[in-house]
């Protein structure tokens, strides 16, 4: 090798993030039975008791309820502690986000009502206990873009970096195996709203199978499958993804389109390219929060703020879609919001690469380690998307659930959208029996887009 091209690699060497942290010792570990909750939060309060101490979560569903039916709201009787909008946001300005900060800006009648917060994410037992066993084994790996030894809690509870902190949102207890019908919502810049796609959408997450272990676990975390039933123009298109831990192995993605009558392999299924099931107002990687791999940008970890943040959101889950999904923005009335301790992640532009958003901030619910809110920029450096979910309260299965009432706005034209709601419709994010592997085949993606 020439002293060049030495030269040149320690220098790409020295600017790419190193992830040479693994476990953490069993005395660090030990922490997750005292000081801190059994998922890696601070159990305390914060300094003031407006972040009040953890005391378990909620992990009971009330008399009567039926899985599937819509979640009753446990905090109705709550009242707002006070409304944040553009009058009044610098007072505020270190607990709010640049992206809810822009909306209030473009939006004078946007506000955000701040409730009394309630911690109430938990997990089973089962899932605490292999959190604490992954505490000290799991390790990062492809550069940080995967994870060995670790299964059925998160790997990471005490994190080291912003690598540590998405693989514990990619692992983010939400269930093992649920289906719901959902809807897209889209709302254009003039406030016109629109159905832009409806069906069911159906996960398994091998990675927590109870009934699973570390020594057959096969990497692959979580099977989703999203059949499409309406419009009429989409029906019977689906999205078929297999997630892998680590980035080495394949990731599988494939599409029915109804047009060409098969099954088609789908890699740009991923990165910046524009989301279809949002008619194109997102992006792939947005889906969910985060979809697919995220190797185009370098993470930082910032550290933890209190931030205020959607939270315990049954009742907009519950609300009429007519209600809810307004022009402009979502009812402010309907959405509730919550002071809570999250995690800062910041996401740039790694050398070499392209993306249409170079520059993104990441709020990550400490309690639940889901990715909450995150903002971000264009190539001009200017705040271009801000994206959200509402965390839905399920304390049947018992969990916080970030992966339904998802959404975005386009700060730059003014267009939004509201992914898999369930509103109005007759079920809502139902724990299923173990599903079979074979429902997530591409071979029988084919045979259901053919009868």
């Amino acid at each position: 090798m020439s002293n060049h091209s030495m030269r040149a690699t320690l220098a790409l060497a020295l600017t790419m993030p190193l992830y040479v942290h693994a476990a953490v010792s069993a005395e660090e570990a030990a922490r997750l039975k005292t000081s801190l909750t059994p998922l890696g939060a601070e159990r305390a309060a914060n300094k003031d008791s407006t972040i009040p101490a953890w005391d378990g979560g909620l992990t009971k569903a009330p008399a009567g309820y039926k899985p599937g039916d819509p979640r009753p709201d446990p905090f109705a009787a709550d009242k707002p502690l006070f409304s944040i909008d553009a009058k009044n946001m610098d007072q505020h300005a270190a607990k709010l986000s640049d992206g809810v900060k822009a909306l209030m800006k473009k939006y004078p009648d946007f506000r955000i009502d701040v409730y009394p917060t309630h911690r109430s994410a938990a997990a089973p037992q089962w899932v605490y206990d292999n959190t604490f066993k992954n505490a000290t084994r799991a390790k990062l790996v492809d550069n940080g873009h995967g994870t060995e030894n670790a299964y059925g809690g998160t790997p990471f509870p005490i994190p080291k970096d912003g690598a540590e902190v998405f693989q514990n949102h990619r692992l983010a207890w939400t269930g093992t195996n649920v289906q719901a019908p959902v809807r897209v919502w889209v709302v254009t810049a003039d406030g016109r709203r629109a159905l832009a796609s409806g069906g069911v959408q159906t996960l398994r997450k091998p990675y927590y199978d109870p009934e699973g272990s570390i020594e057959k676990f096969d990497g692959y975390y979580q099977l989703g499958k999203f059949a499409v039933t309406e419009p009429g123009s989409k029906a019977g298109e689906a999205i078929l993804a297999h997630d892998n831990l680590n980035a080495a192995n394949p990731r599988g993605l494939w599409q029915y389109l109804v047009g060409q009558r098969r099954v088609r392999k789908a890699p740009s299924v991923a990165y910046d390219t524009p989301d279809s099931v949002t008619s194109g107002i997102g992006l792939f990687d947005e889906a969910f929060m985060l979809f697919g791999p995220i190797d185009k940008h370098q993470l930082k970890l910032v550290g933890k703020r209190e931030l205020y943040i959607p939270y315990n959101n049954n009742r907009a889950a519950s609300a009429k879609v007519a209600d809810l999904v307004t022009p402009k923005t979502l009812n402010p009335g309907l959405v509730r919001w919550e002071l809570h301790r999250v995690w800062e992640v910041e996401a740039t532009l790694a050398e070499g690469k392209r993306h249409v958003v170079p520059k993104r901030k990441y709020y990550i619910d400490e309690d639940s380690w889901q990715i909450v809110l995150f903002d971000g920029w264009d190539a001009k450096g200017e705040l271009w998307r801000t994206n959200y979910t509402l965390m839905l309260l399920a304390p049947d299965i018992p969990a916080v659930v970030g992966n339904m009432l998802w959404g975005g706005y386009d700060l730059q034209t003014g267009a939004y959208y509201l992914n898999m709601a369930s509103n109005e419709l007759p079920v809502q994010y139902k724990p299923v029996p173990t599903i079979p592997r074979s429902f997530f085949s591409a071979e029988e993606l084919a045979n259901e887009g053919t009868r």
